[in-house]
């Protein structure tokens, strides 16, 4: 999966070395083991989405090196809280108009609602 900036993360599943260098090893931090992309061209840890050899199995890799992925699941999230302050909107102002209404029909409403 892509790291939470958008950048394209060589531990993520689709991410593929066209120069068949990578490899996952096990790297001792802060006392607990942790996974790290190592490239065995340079001896050293990969880069990843700003390599060369770089590329992705879905076809997400965009060439500064960001992941259309991410991109498409932050967008779905913002669309997803605008739909939600639609309908909180849209449900104020069918509240209000009821409220007017009742109070046109003589009907005292509790401030405290």
């Amino acid at each position: 999966m892509p790291l939470p900036d958008g950048r394209c993360n060589p531990l993520c599943p689709y991410f593929r070395c066209l120069n068949n260098a990578l490899t996952i090893v096990r790297k001792p931090s802060h006392g607990r083991m942790q996974r790290v992309a190592y490239c065995r061209w340079i001896g050293d840890e990969c880069i990843g989405g700003s390599c060369q050899y770089a590329s992705c199995a879905l076809k997400a890799l965009l060439p500064d090196g960001t992941c259309l992925y991410a991109k498409e699941r932050e967008q779905a999230r913002k669309e997803d809280i605008e739909d939600i302050e639609k309908e909180l909107m849209k449900e104020e102002e069918e509240m209000s108009k009821a409220e007017r209404l009742m109070r046109r029909r003589g009907y005292m409403l509790d401030e405290e609602l």
